[in-house]
């Protein structure tokens, strides 16, 4: 829980105004959402382990959870549509 609210000041600090990501990384609030998915899955990561995907998904790398360290891809709708043990 620590990891993941100094994570999210951390990328309050690091994002451009208006809660808009670079050309290649996601908006905040999209952030926010992927950070409560994990944690309600009893997972965490690092922020800039996000990377967006072409379509509007994302690419989760090292994602620690209960049961082990997970690559993970997720769809537009914040859905796991794939889930790697690493």
């Amino acid at each position: 829980m620590r990891l993941l609210i100094a994570a999210t000041l951390a990328l309050t600090t690091t994002l451009p105004a208006a809660g808009l990501a670079d050309d290649h990384g996601p908006t905040e609030a999209q952030v926010t959402q992927i950070m409560t998915l994990l944690e309600g899955m009893d997972c965490e990561m690092d922020v800039d382990d996000i990377e967006m995907e072409e379509g509007g998904g994302f690419e989760l790398d090292d994602v620690y959870c209960a049961d082990g360290q997970y690559d993970m891809d997720l769809d537009a709708a914040m859905t796991v549509t794939n889930k790697r043990k690493e």
